[in-house]
């Protein structure tokens, strides 16, 4: 017996002790199962059998090459000892020792010698109290302790108390105490920051990392308004790697500091690495604004708007350089020039000289002066020159308003007058008619133009140039002139007259009949405009509420009513109608702005449960979805919408399985099978294919005795993996409860040739073959016996048996399937014809005998075929038995099977193949006989 004879076997057991004959150079050479051979390593180390050097690293060396990386062959290092050093090395050590022995001696002599209180008398340190440690310090040594003043006697009546100086008393307890502190010094200045970094020493990556953090210093310096600081750390992180966003950075901190010719230098680095850099553009046409180079910085300012026609800063930026330049031009044709003297302190503030300046060339009152603000730059300093829009006041049709009495109260704008609105401005007018959005910057010159013209030409010249006669929609003509005159009243800045005008469109539109919703949603909507401009925003909020009865999700009312909600401080209305408005029309930029304001109002005010105190925010349909109407989306976007809700659902859908299949083994921890069943059937809804549900819950099944479910979710398990140990396992459980003791020890075989570790599929095992074996010794005991009628025949006649004659009639000898096969085998083994047996075999191929027998294959089957072989196919033809033997024991569930022979059909299996190796052949040898009997006695 070798070690691939060993080897071969498929019920192979290297859990008991390895046979001598293992341990020898020929089996370790041949062995190729690593596991196998650790036991023998083991062994070969541990002397139990003998020391053997050369043995021991022959397995060692064999092992390294089938797994380099076992742990068998690791091994300690021994510890050191004097047998591991030379002589010299062990001497050397010694007097090491020896030496640290006697330092440590004598510094603990010299501790104990030394007096505790030697330094005593430097220090001047007093003596410890409650110590019984006498220690000798001079007197001079200690400051002289201050006796008890006489004790005074506080005065008794109030002519004393009168006499009491409250003041003297306070001095002289002041003048005993002494005042020792230095005064404290008070670290004013600004930290020396070195502005260069020594990098050479440095990786690309280090460098790379190092120039980050610093241009993040300089962002938190940015944020706090230390631009001093800013720029420090912005040059630092220039001196390590020169890039972009740094010189943006550092241009704009030094144009708040007002270094113009260092921010110039700046933008110009950025300029020549990226020459269309939007961000350097624009604050070069800061720079160039504030030094009077208006030509230099409208080019800038352009070349930024052919890139970005929407930059709402160069935008403005450009309007107030437009507006310089002509205004200065008048006075350059001038011949001469006015000279305005007058007297002025010499320490006129910066500020105070500019606005002397600004009497010579007058510019927009919102223009900031001195360079403190440019006009490029953002509203609040700090935001890294990125522009954002001003919050509108309740003057433009925004939610704020100039009065503080807007909170307190109501009222009604019909009684003022026009004289009150002048000077009306186009881009107020805008707003207030809900049309605000990024791209209605164009021709804000010439806007600026025509309603200036309009200011000073009056009302008069309007009505002349505007059609009031114009038809409006389905109204009637007398609506429609009400209509436009309450527009062209509105657009002079006449809001209560133009109150008047829509008010009487609105009560003609009643008393006409007609049916036109669409116009009657635009009177109240231009009537809630004049409101809110009067301040007047409760009746601004029910016109609103009913041009959007009439025409849902209608842009203009949504933002009339959300700036009228805010000057109410009803922010949480407010926030919901200005995201109805941006999923309107996401271009709104005023509906940004207030979202962003109303956010930061609504987190002071309700924390961070702000938006659960919020109404619902109505879904607003595609159809009624300006930004959408626009443009349709492209296949591309399609798919990418497509594409990322389902990865939206996958991942909802992954997050449920997950919390699911964590509820349900929380279940199984606490022993609540039935609701662990439920959470698994849930987590098979989401993932279908998932094994390890299935496995659990057929472990939910098991302990529910409910052995059919669970057997169909180990065959589930199965099915989506081949070889799962806890799928076979729990089979082999529910097969046993289903008294199906065969299949169980089947599959409890699978899980010991898996792993052959797995000691509960042992004892299973050893448990379900003794329950096998009486199950199959009931089944022979309760069979019924059959009665045998007994006729009495003449003795001359020679009849064969009855039985016999029957049974060969019935037997099909040559079977086309296993079904066929099965029923011939079942009829001769019933009837006890072994000769019928041995024709059915010598009818078949050797190779069909394994599927042959897979489904009916038992111990008393095994012994018949045996028996048949051996009585009468040996000897008509030893080779054909010899191959349905080389086939038999790779039938399903053999080596099960063979464990349950009796002895009497082991001693007929041994006599088959002692009889088989006798036999001389030219297909075989006695030695193939003998490896062969080796997988089956």
């Amino acid at each position: 017996m070798n070690a691939d004879g060993v080897f071969s076997l498929p019920n192979a057991d290297f859990s008991t002790k390895v046979p001598m004959e293992h341990l020898d150079y020929d089996f370790i050479a041949k062995c190729k199962d690593v596991k196998y051979l650790e036991k023998i390593l083991r062994i070969l180390r541990s002397g139990e059998e003998g020391i053997y050097p050369h043995l021991i690293k022959f397995c060692e060396s064999h092992l390294e090459k089938l797994s380099p990386k076992s742990r068998a062959l690791r091994q300690g290092v021994p510890v050191a000892t004097e047998a591991s050093f030379s002589k010299d090395e062990w001497n050397q050590i010694i007097d090491d020792l020896r030496t640290w022995e006697e330092e440590t001696k004598n510094a603990e002599t010299l501790l104990k010698q030394e007096s505790v209180f030697d330094d005593l008398d430097r220090a001047k340190i007093p003596p410890v109290r409650s110590s019984r440690c006498f220690a000798p310090v001079k007197e001079k040594s200690f400051p002289k302790q201050r006796t008890n003043p006489p004790k005074r006697f506080l005065p008794r009546d109030y002519q004393e108390w009168d006499k009491f100086n409250v003041e003297e008393e306070c001095n002289k307890i002041d003048g005993d105490m002494q005042k020792n502190d230095p005064p404290a010094i008070l670290n004013t200045g600004h930290p020396n920051i070195q502005r260069e970094v020594d990098s050479s020493c440095l990786s690309q990556q280090e460098k790379l990392l190092l120039a980050n953090r610093e241009k993040d210093k300089g962002n938190e310096a940015f944020r706090a308004k230390d631009y001093e600081e800013a720029v420090a750390y912005y040059s630092r992180s220039l001196s390590i790697i020169p890039t972009l966003s740094a010189y943006n950075n550092r241009a704009q901190a030094e144009i708040y500091l007002e270094h113009w010719n260092d921010a110039m230098r700046d933008c110009q680095q950025v300029l020549e690495l990226e020459p269309g850099n939007k961000k350097a553009l624009l604050r070069r046409a800061t720079v160039y604004n504030n030094i009077g180079n208006f030509e230099m910085a409208s080019k800038d300012l352009r070349k930024v708007l052919q890139e970005e026609p929407n930059n709402a800063a160069a935008t403005q930026l450009l309007s107030k350089i437009e507006q310089k330049m002509s205004d200065c031009q008048p006075s350059q044709r001038s011949k001469g020039k006015k000279i305005l003297i007058e007297e002025v302190e010499e320490d006129l503030s910066f500020a105070e000289k500019e606005q002397k300046e600004q009497k010579a060339c007058p510019v927009q009152p919102s223009q900031p002066v001195g360079g403190e603000e440019s006009s490029a730059a953002p509203a609040e300093r700090g935001d890294m020159g990125n522009a954002q829009k001003k919050p509108h006041s309740r003057g433009d049709g925004g939610p704020h308003s100039e009065s503080s009495n807007s909170h307190h109260g109501h009222w009604k704008g019909k009684g003022a007058t026009s004289d009150k609105y002048k000077v009306p401005e186009e881009s107020k007018e805008k707003v207030a008619n809900g049309s605000s959005k990024r791209g209605s910057t164009a021709s804000a010159q010439g806007d600026k133009k025509s309603s200036s013209s309009k200011a000073a030409t009056g009302g008069k010249k309007a009505e002349e140039t505007v059609n009031l006669d114009a038809p409006c929609g389905a109204l009637p003509p007398h609506l429609s002139r009400l209509k436009n005159e309450g527009n062209l009243l509105f657009k002079n800045g006449q809001f209560a007259d133009a109150l008047e005008k829509y008010s009487q469109a609105i009560q003609g539109y009643a008393d006409s009949g007609i049916d036109s919703p669409q116009d009657l949603c635009i009177l109240y909507s231009n009537r809630a405009a004049c409101y809110l401009k009067d301040g007047n925003s409760q009746d601004c909020i029910q016109d609103c509420t009913r041009a959007l009865e009439l025409q849902p999700f209608s842009l203009k009312p949504l933002l009339r009513r959300a700036m009228a909600y805010e000057s109410l401080e009803r922010y949480r209305k407010a926030y919901v109608d200005y995201k109805t408005v941006l999923q309107i029309d996401i271009s709104v930029q005023a509906a940004h702005d207030s979202v962003n304001r109303i956010t930061r109002v609504l987190i002071e005010q309700d924390g961070s449960e702000w938006r659960e105190k919020l109404p619902d925010i109505p879904l607003v349909p595609l159809s009624a979805q300006q930004h959408r109407r626009e443009e349709p989306p492209s296949e591309e976007v399609l798919q990418a919408r497509a594409q990322k809700a389902s990865e939206d659902a996958e991942r909802r859908a992954e997050i449920r399985f997950s919390a699911l299949k964590q509820e349900g083994n929380e279940f199984v921890k606490k022993g609540q099978y039935q609701e662990a069943l439920g959470k698994y059937t849930e987590c098979l809804k989401l993932k279908p294919k998932e094994c390890a549900i299935y496995t659990n819950r057929a472990l939910c099944y098991l302990k529910l005795e409910r052995f059919t479910e669970a057997k169909q979710d180990c065959d589930a398990a199965l099915g989506l993996e081949r070889d799962n140990k806890k799928a076979f396992y729990r089979r082999a459980l529910a097969n046993k409860g289903l008294k199906d003791y065969l299949a169980c020890s089947s599959d409890l075989q699978e899980v010991l040739r898996l792993d052959p570790n797995v000691q509960e599929a042992e004892k299973e095992l050893e448990e379900v073959t003794v329950l096998l074996r009486q199950s199959l010794a009931n089944s022979v005991n309760d069979k019924p016996r059959k009665a045998v009628p007994i006729t009495e025949v003449d003795g001359d006649e020679e009849t064969p048996d009855v039985p016999n004659r029957r049974d060969d009639l019935s037997i099909n000898l040559t079977p086309g399937s296993s079904y066929e096969f099965g029923q011939s085998l079942n009829a001769a083994r019933c009837s006890g014809n072994t000769a019928a047996c041995a024709e059915l075999l010598a009818s078949i191929e050797p190779e069909l005998l394994p599927r042959y027998l897979s489904n009916q294959l038992d111990g008393h089957t095994i012994g018949f075929i045996m028996k048949a072989l051996d009585s009468h196919l040996l000897g008509k033809n030893p080779n054909l038995v010899y191959r349905h033997l080389e086939r038999l024991h790779t039938a399903d569930r053999f080596q099960v099977v063979f464990m349950q022979l009796e002895d009497h059909e082991r001693r007929s299996v041994t006599q088959l193949f002692e009889r088989l190796s006798a036999v001389e052949s030219s297909e075989f040898t006695q030695g193939d006989v003998h490896n062969l009997a080796n997988k089956y006695v």
